[in-house]
């Protein structure tokens, strides 16, 4: 397989075809998302200019993606405020900020998953307890909350709803989570 320090080497060719020097194929986006989701690495090169062009393709990949499915994973104010950062100067700081926070978020999520298997196995209720996946759910929405609050602090042009309403919002998330916490405590007193 023709490696590139470890990597794939993908070509992209002016008709728009990706070559896999890999495997000695032709490949598509959705082939190529195939490898990131099986966490093969590879790097994208113009193969012409030799330009690694890896970010603008997995760019495009996540464009499809969202357009495919319907399940689109970027909401809107994400990408409104994603969009803002661009020649903000905060623009540097945004991607390791998001970069460590899906990292975070992974491990999050593999941590939930085991804890789900160690409690109830292959159990109906272990597939089909949604609790503490809302959990995570909710930490990322959080992470979003503050991340958008740390950026305000750089930039106070952007819009923040007025104190009052977050505190009235944070309030409603507490309850909201404790209340879930309680209906997972009530499952696992009934399993016990």
């Amino acid at each position: 397989m023709a490696k590139n320090d470890g990597q794939i080497v993908i070509k992209k060719y002016a008709n728009r075809r990706l070559y896999n020097t890999g495997t000695s194929t032709y490949v598509t986006l959705d082939d190529l998302a195939v490898m990131v989701k099986k966490g093969d690495e590879f790097t994208v090169q113009d193969a012409k200019s030799g330009e690694d062009i890896t970010h603008s393709v997995l760019t495009q990949i996540i464009f499809e993606q969202e357009s495919k499915t319907g399940n689109t994973l970027l909401p809107i104010s994400f990408l409104r405020q994603l969009i803002s950062f661009y020649g903000d100067q905060m623009q540097m700081v945004v991607p390791s900020y998001l970069e460590h926070s899906m990292q975070a978020f992974t491990e999050q999520q593999v941590q939930m998953r085991e804890q789900i298997n160690k409690a109830f196995g292959d159990t109906p209720l272990g597939k089909n307890l949604q609790a503490p996946l809302q959990l995570v759910e909710e930490q990322v929405r959080r992470n979003t909350e503050m991340f958008h609050q740390a950026m305000q602090m750089f930039s106070p042009f952007i819009a923040s709803p007025p104190v009052k309403e977050t505190k009235k919002a944070e309030a409603k998330d507490i309850d909201e989570l404790k209340e879930q916490l309680r209906a997972l405590q009530t499952k696992l007193d009934n399993l016990g």
